[in-house]
This record gives structure tokens, C-alpha cells and sequence, in this order.
């Protein structure tokens, strides 16, 4: 599964340092169809809560992306929801599902 090309082992990279940063649950990015990058962890507050899917995509929308390519989460969730993904950019866009020490763990298309 470390098959990955250069651009999406840096999402992983990205979705790893995102969570790193503050100590989230979750970390993930997603690069859009420019090539440009958004990253961004689990919020989980009392009254509000977006996985860190979610919220990259939430970030890539409020730029004005058109489409996205590819997103990358760092979980230890046995499965990533990747319906945001979905219903923004489509099918067959990759997400790649990786642990805190960045090994692939699988990639589910859209």
C-alpha cells in the first residue's frame, strides 16, 4: 500500500502534521484540482463537530476550488467517511487512510 505517488504522500504528510499539532483525533488534507493543498484536524467542541475531512474540504470550498483531486486522513479509525468528498468533488476521487506514523493503510475511492 506505500505505492503513493509524490503528491499523495504529502497529503499524508500534511494530514499527520495537522493532527500532530494539536493532539486531534484525526488529521487529513485534500489537494484540489490547481495542485493547491488544505489541511486540517477533528474539531470537537460541545456544541459542534467536524471530522478533519470535513473540514479540509469546508477550507478548499471557502478558496473557491472548482474540483479536488485527492485527500488523505490520519486516523485510527478502522474506516474514513468519505461522503464530504463525495458529494463536493464526485466519484472515483481517492482518499487515502493512513496511521499517526504515516503507513497506508488503504485507499477508498469516492
Amino acid at each position: 500500500m506505500s505505492d503513493l505517488s509524490a503528491e499523495d504522500a504529502k497529503l499524508v504528510t500534511l494530514a499527520r502534521a495537522a493532527r500532530a499539532r494539536t493532539h486531534a483525533l484525526e488529521g487529513a488534507a485534500v489537494r484540489d484540482s490547481d495542485g493547491r493543498t488544505y489541511s486540517a484536524c477533528t474539531v470537537a467542541l460541545d456544541t459542534v463537530e467536524l471530522s478533519a475531512l470535513q473540514l479540509a474540504v469546508a477550507m478548499a470550498l471557502s478558496s473557491g476550488v472548482k474540483g479536488l483531486e485527492a485527500g488523505a486522513v490520519v486516523t485510527d479509525a478502522e474506516q474514513v467517511d468519505v461522503n464530504v468528498v463525495r458529494h463536493f468533488a464526485g466519484a472515483a476521487i481517492p482518499v487515502v487512510r493512513a496511521d499517526g506514523s504515516g503507513e497506508v493503510l488503504d485507499v477508498v475511492n469516492t
